[in-house]
């Protein structure tokens, strides 16, 4: 087998999973170039956890202290009743003591902006998306929005739950709409709100979660069972949800006060059925573009930081591009595919409208003890070392 030292790896997208791939492409010695559709990296208004699963996989490219240092650990996770009342709840400052590693809540704008220090601004481009490819079986050539093209020794769509490049490897294929939408907004700190406390409060047909991000902020969203496609006129966003969720327990009526309206975020939550092949000859797919999955699990923008770690070790091994990638596969995707599904019907069980489901499905969630619950994070976390 003839192994190959160097190659350049071409990245479609400068999301989470772009540039960490970046980051540790960078720190394996490989080259990288990413390609970002938005003529500047404007972060969207919006929170995100790195769950301590994906800290373990920073850890592995030497990311996880910055990551740690520019967001806040929190001390407890609990499932709510609009009430206030606890359906379940983990001790996380315990188990980030026990593992000995971080649960990170941060600011989407701080993590990419750590990300993209250590990927390296210079070679990120700008205002040029991939739309197409041509594999000849020794190269690629990715065709960019401009009008130009660049080859590299590989492609790699990490160009979200659209992507251009999962289009042109598997085919147009429809979404899964989840039968919710959401919306999303930062506040300043209230007085109501615990420090350190993430919450997600589940009620008829809606949800709302609480997340302390650090920097004086909280990061809040929303839920609510309706038909795709919908929009709020402006100014309309905060006085309808201030409608549905007002009357449930604090901070969140001092969260939805504090947030201004054009700071809150409206998106249908989408995901795909998983599939079983994410490659084909020197092209592969990363985080949503190979495996977008429902919020429910918090392991979105987590998997596409295992999947970047990953692939970025099976492209420095050595080894012939098709078989690297056939090993990032094979490590990768069973794990991200049974994410998705499990998200999937998580949601499906937090979003039930019919008070008696919602009686039962609450009953046994308080039956599951704590311990169960710690030791499936422990398993995930130590699966992803």
């Amino acid at each position: 087998m003839i192994l190959e030292t160097s190659r350049h790896v071409l990245i479609a997208g400068a999301g989470i999973g772009g540039l960490t791939l970046a980051c540790a492409l960078r720190r394996a010695g490989l080259t990288a170039t990413v390609f970002e559709r938005a003529d500047a990296l404007r972060w969207v208004g919006a929170g995100i956890t790195v769950q301590m699963n994906a800290a373990v996989a920073l850890r592995r490219i030497g990311l996880c202290d910055a990551v740690a240092a520019a967001g806040a650990s929190p001390t407890d996770s609990a499932i709510l009743q609009p009430s206030g009342a606890t359906i379940t709840r983990l001790p996380v400052q315990q188990m980030q003591q026990e593992l000995g590693t971080p649960m990170v809540c941060i600011h989407r704008a701080r993590l990419q902006s750590v990300l993209l220090e250590h990927a390296g601004p210079e070679h990120v481009r700008l205002g040029r998306a991939v739309t197409g490819f041509k594999d000849d079986g020794h190269q690629v050539t990715a065709t960019l929005s401009d009008g130009s093209s660049v080859t590299g020794d590989v492609l790699v769509g990490a160009d979200g739950l659209r992507s251009a490049v999962r289009s042109g490897l598997l085919g147009d294929a429809p979404l899964r709409y989840s039968g919710y939408t959401s919306w999303r907004g930062i506040s300043p700190e209230v007085p109501s709100a615990r420090p350190g406390h993430v919450s997600e409060t589940w009620g008829p047909g809606a949800r709302f979660g609480v997340v302390p991000i650090g920097s004086g902020q909280v990061y809040w969203y929303a839920t609510l069972n309706a038909p795709p496609g919908g929009q709020d006129t402006p100014g309309a966003a905060r006085t309808r949800l201030r409608e549905i969720f007002g009357g449930w327990h604090a901070p969140i009526p001092d969260l939805l006060a504090a947030t201004p309206d054009d700071a809150i975020v409206r998106t249908d939550i989408h995901d795909r059925p998983p599939v079983n092949r994410w490659s084909r000859g020197r092209v592969t797919l990363l985080g949503d573009a190979a495996h977008p999955m429902t919020p429910n699990l918090g392991q979105g923008g987590c998997q596409a930081i295992e999947d970047a770690v990953v692939l970025s070790e099976c492209l420095a091994s050595g080894a012939p591009v098709e078989a690297a990638l056939a090993t990032y596969e094979q490590r990768r995707r069973e794990r991200a595919n049974q994410m998705v599904s499990r998200s999937w019907r998580l949601g499906q069980l937090a979003q039930l409208e019919s008070p008696t489901a919602r009686f039962m499905r609450d009953a046994l969630f308080r039956l599951v003890p704590s311990s169960l619950a710690a030791r499936g994070v422990r398993d995930l976390v130590r699966s992803a070392a």
